[in-house]
């Protein structure tokens, strides 16, 4: 039985910590782009923490935020993200997906004291939430021809249908 997913967050001393718990899916991949932005607004922070040690599953649109997240990371403030990862699969998963290129992947994360709090749920328009499924899985096929190939069928179904 999969725990619904939940994405958690904390901001302490200049650290975004960001932790996926449970089955992760499309349903968050609003909250977390929003979250996302307000980062890069920030953008008075020297470190970006995503712990998936909890995560049980993901989806290709989230692991495209996440990729998101790191190209942003690397254009506005020069610095790749950690990502904690300590399970044989989702390791895997992580490194088809070429995520070892845009990642800092650990296999355990500093503690931190913050309390995490649940990133807020957000409510998007069927056509905003293809959107950003299509924005999603661009950015994962621009990482490794593996993704292109994947995902190929997927983004052309998407843009033919708008």
């Amino acid at each position: 039985m999969m725990n619904t997913g939940r994405i958690q967050f904390a901001e302490a001393k200049g650290t975004f910590v960001l932790k996926f718990i449970g089955d992760v899916r499309l349903t968050l991949c609003a909250a977390l782009d929003a979250y996302i932005e307000k980062i890069f607004s920030a953008l008075n922070f020297d470190a970006i923490i995503i712990d998936l040690s909890e995560t049980e599953a993901i989806d290709s649109t989230s692991l495209g935020l996440l990729a998101k997240l790191s190209i942003l990371s690397q254009q506005k403030v020069g610095f790749l993200p950690t990502l904690v990862s300590n399970h044989d699969d989702m390791n895997r998963l992580l490194q088809s997906m070429g995520f070892d290129q845009v990642f800092n992947i650990v296999s355990q994360a500093a503690p931190t004291d913050t309390e995490l709090q649940d990133l807020p749920g957000q409510m998007l328009s069927e056509e905003l939430v293809k959107d950003k499924v299509l924005e999603a899985h661009r950015i994962l096929m621009d990482l490794n021809e593996h993704n292109r190939e994947a995902f190929r069928d997927l983004v052309s179904t998407l843009e033919s249908s708008g």
